[in-house]
């Protein structure tokens, strides 16, 4: 049995989309088309793919058959790369997957010049450094920056440098929640700033330093780099922030480092697979020579 590729294109549009009305506008059919697709599939793989709610969602069966269809088409569109190369005025396509801080700071600066002078569109997903390797195992992404050091089969990896964080809060913040020190009972009751439920790096300091859990003491999830930190700046909570955003604030006392003791290097790992295309070998060079300027450097990896 073979999968059917005008079937698989229409049940990979409706997972993507979320829906079979979207699916039909990007496929260019009617969405009852679209229906009969995906329900042949379902039907010759005699598996559910698709529950029809509003938004549509795959199935653990359909998550899995996603996952697949997304790095063939990866992998489709690399090789056909490599093998003709491009017009002088079609951009390459590059996925790659970097956590929300790199992003929002060194990376783009980074990568700027390059991306303009080749005529590379990258297409970013971002997640929690410890979670990036998993889009490039899944094959959603061609590369990653992670703090997991441990190469995947097919890839290569390179310690590209550390991000440094401190824990800060504003001297206005200080002044009224740690007035009589910081301490295990004060920390139980000032307001916390966490980037989201996958950041561990804040609950784990606090959990081995001062044997508090994430349900011991208030905390505002702020899913957003910039927003995270300009709540730290305005003053709302204290929390974990990399020195790159924070180094001049430092310098003029606007933020106090609260916690020196706490200092977290998280060292960051550029993944990618051994068979690049040329325009991901160009952006590999970019980033592992311009990293240094950017990131720490540990004695070790």
């Amino acid at each position: 049995m073979s999968l059917n590729s005008k079937y698989c294109d229409a049940f990979l549009a409706v997972a993507e989309t979320q829906s079979f009305e979207a699916a039909a506008k990007v496929l260019n059919l009617t969405a009852s088309a679209v229906t009969l697709r995906v329900q042949s599939l379902e039907k010759s793989l005699g598996q559910v793919l698709i529950l029809r709610e509003r938004p549509c969602k795959v199935t653990h069966t359909g998550q899995m058959l996603m996952e697949y269809l997304q790095s063939q088409r990866l992998r489709e569109q690399q090789l056909l790369q490599q093998f003709h190369g491009l017009d002088t005025d079609e951009f390459s396509v590059l996925h790659i997957a970097t956590n929300a801080d790199s992003l929002a700071t060194w990376l783009l600066p980074t990568l700027s010049k390059l991306l303009l002078q080749e005529k590379i569109s990258l297409k970013f997903q971002v997640a929690d450094q410890s979670q990036t390797h998993m889009l490039l195992e899944t094959g959603k992404v061609s590369a990653c920056i992670s703090s997991q050091s441990q190469a995947m089969k097919g890839c290569q990896t390179q310690l590209i440098g550390a991000m440094t964080y401190r824990m800060v809060a504003t001297p206005d913040f200080i002044q009224r929640w740690f007035n009589h020190g910081l301490h295990r009972e004060s920390l139980r009751k000032a307001p916390a700033i966490i980037y989201n439920d996958q950041d561990q790096l804040h609950s784990e300091i606090l959990l081995t330093h001062f044997g508090l859990t994430q349900q011991s003491y208030p905390f505002h999830y702020i899913p957003s780099s910039t927003a995270f930190a300009e709540a730290i700046f305005a003053g709302l909570g204290y929390g974990l922030v990399p020195d790159y955003q924070i180094a001049d604030r430092i310098q003029r006392n606007t933020l106090v480092e609260i916690l020196p003791e706490c200092r977290t290097d998280v060292k960051l790992y550029w993944h990618h697979w051994k068979q690049q295309s040329p325009a991901l070998q160009q952006l590999t060079t970019v980033i592992l020579e311009q990293a240094k300027q950017h990131l720490n450097h540990p004695i070790s990896s």
